[in-house]
Formats: C-alpha cells, sequence, structure tokens
C-alpha cells in the first residue's frame, strides 16, 4: 500500500474550503489567517485550531489519512474531524511546536 500524498493534500485542500466557506458564516468560529480549526476524539470530540503548516508533517499526514478512510469527505462537525485520541493529539502537535 503506497502513500497517496497528493490525494490526502487535496482533500485536505477541499475540506479546508468546505471549512472557510463554513466559517465565513458563523462569527464564533473566527479561525486565525494561516491556522485551521480541526477536531479531535473518538466519541466526544474537541476543537484545535492549529497553523497550516502542520499539514505538511508526516505524522498529521497520517492523521489526515485515518480521518479520510473513516470520514471521506463527511465530516459530521463540519470541519475537519480526527479520528484521534485528544491526549495523543495533543502530545503528537506538541512535538511539532518543539523543531
Amino acid at each position: 500500500m503506497g502513500i497517496r500524498l497528493p490525494s490526502m493534500i487535496t482533500t485536505a485542500k477541499q475540506i479546508l474550503r468546505k471549512q472557510s466557506l463554513h466559517a465565513r458564516n458563523q462569527s464564533n468560529n473566527n479561525v486565525p489567517k494561516g491556522h485551521v480549526a480541526v477536531y479531535v476524539g473518538e466519541a466526544e470530540k474537541k476543537r484545535f485550531v492549529v497553523p497550516i503548516s502542520y499539514l505538511n508533517h508526516p505524522s498529521f499526514q497520517d492523521l489526515l489519512q485515518q480521518a479520510e478512510e473513516e470520514f471521506g469527505f463527511n465530516h459530521p462537525m463540519g470541519g475537519l474531524t480526527i479520528p484521534c485520541d485528544e491526549d495523543a493529539f495533543i502530545d503528537l502537535t506538541s512535538r511539532f511546536n518543539s523543531l
């Protein structure tokens, strides 16, 4: 099984476009420029705002692939939903900040 990076990046861009349109319609969904809101969790979803640069990190792309396999383009929270334990997501993204 090969890694489909172009497919994942295209998928992420399409989701981000949809999220951007959705965010413009809701004033309480303010996301700073250069960031993206993601919903993380297995049962209960929590919203995180992360830099777009995370999308290029191989570990984050693994999460995007999991999201694509589980949700396709149907993200129930209206934004990018990542099926990952919240603590694991925080641990992973905190390592990005230390690079």
